[in-house]
């Protein structure tokens, strides 16, 4: 399964890194995608001190999340080779994994030299969280629906090929625009839309890049990945709310889920959050952010929205997989936020389970990394009882 990046390549001052030893030197922000590993190590979870973000403040308390006494281990198979936890770790290059179910931790463990304390960046696992903010911004009565076309919210791209795009089909990848999403190619839409300048008169630079692109499928036809539109579903919930994404998230979840830690979510050249890209939590705040989706959103959320957006309103093409509101849908009930590098929420509702895996991988979006994941959760799922 694949999930791509958003081309988030900003200028910023560099600065330490507040780690233990001297100062590491910060990865390069304009090399984001190929960062080495020693890179990885040390961008991915000090983000903040690299690019431009705004901070989604945390509650004045922090949630508890009891340890569970009893060890905890699984045995499966990959690709012929006995796995454990410890195997997976290193052959996935894991910087943190934690293991919740009923509410305690079965399972924490860290590495890559990350500590409880240390944020790490979340690439597209941010959608999933994008799309739970449309949520409550429709609980609270500032967008009016799935089917409301997204130029009332965002007028500036009426006369485009988002005139007939309804917010549904924007958080379901199914806008009809012609995208490029190779983020391997130095001139595809991902990686060049974040790369543009500031426009004259404020308007922002990646909603004025989206506005140019032609049509490809009519709207609500045709699944295609877009991570230009994530973004747009950021700004779409900042314009209907009239705050800053991190602030509404701060609001909405963040203040309210007991977080360990302030969030921090990256800007564009704007100014504005990347919905489909790059919010630094902990471990533990990923794993809360998880659990406060599976018990429905807690009163913040309109009533059916989790079933709705863990549901599969289209195919993916990938066998098996299908897609919600910015959620990859599994066939046996479970679905994922995911990241490249590595990065995924794991939910199993029919048994209460959260699994949040952190990684640098050495490749962005390798299918045998993604094979490897997913016979992780899946082992884990079978591990525990119902």
């Amino acid at each position: 399964m694949k999930t791509i990046l958003t081309a988030a390549f900003v200028t910023a001052t560099l600065v330490g890194a507040a780690i233990a030893g001297p100062a590491p030197t910060l990865p390069q922000p304009e090399r984001f995608l190929f960062w080495t590993p020693t890179e990885q190590i040390v961008g991915y979870r000090n983000i903040e001190k690299i690019f431009p973000t705004r901070v989604a403040k945390r509650g004045p308390a922090v949630a508890a999340l009891p340890r569970d006494p009893q060890p905890f281990e699984v045995a499966y198979s990959n690709d012929g080779a006995k796995m454990n936890v410890a195997r997976f770790m290193e052959r996935n290059h894991v910087s943190g994994l934690l293991v919740i179910q009923h509410g305690r931790i079965l399972l924490e463990r860290y590495g890559l030299g990350r500590t409880a304390a240390d944020r790490w960046t979340s690439f597209s696992v941010a959608k999933s969280v994008t799309s739970t903010l449309i949520g409550a911004a429709i609980r609270d009565g500032y967008i009016a629906g799935l089917g409301a076309p997204v130029t009332r919210y965002m007028p500036e791209l009426s006369g485009t090929a988002y005139d007939g795009v309804s917010v549904g089909d924007l958080i379901t990848m199914r806008s009809g625009l012609k995208w490029n999403e190779d983020y391997a190619d130095p001139k595809s839409d991902v990686a060049q839309f974040a790369l543009q300048p500031a426009v004259a008169g404020g308007a922002d630079p990646i909603e004025a890049y989206m506005a140019k692109l032609p049509r490809a499928h009519p709207p609500g036809t045709v699944f295609h990945y877009n991570t230009g539109e994530t973004d747009l579903a950021g700004l779409l919930v900042a314009r209907a709310t009239g705050k800053h994404l991190a602030d509404y998230l701060s609001e909405k979840i963040w203040s309210k889920i007991g977080a360990d830690e302030d969030a921090a979510w990256m800007l564009d050249r704007g100014g504005n959050e990347l919905g489909g890209c790059c919010l630094s939590m902990t471990l533990r705040d990923y794993a809360r952010f998880g659990l406060f989706f599976l018990r429905g959103g807690q009163g913040v959320l309109p009533e059916g929205w989790v079933k709705d957006a863990s549901t599969a309103h289209v195919a993916t093409g990938y066998p098996g997989v299908g897609y919600g509101y910015f959620w990859w849908i599994g066939q046996d009930g479970t679905y994922a936020a995911q990241g490249i590098f590595g990065q995924e929420i794991y939910l199993d509702p029919g048994r209460d389970l959260v699994v949040v895996v952190n990684s640098a991988w050495p490749h962005a979006d390798d299918d045998a990394d993604w094979i490897s994941m997913h016979r992780f959760a899946a082992a884990v799922s079978r591990t525990v009882a119902r």
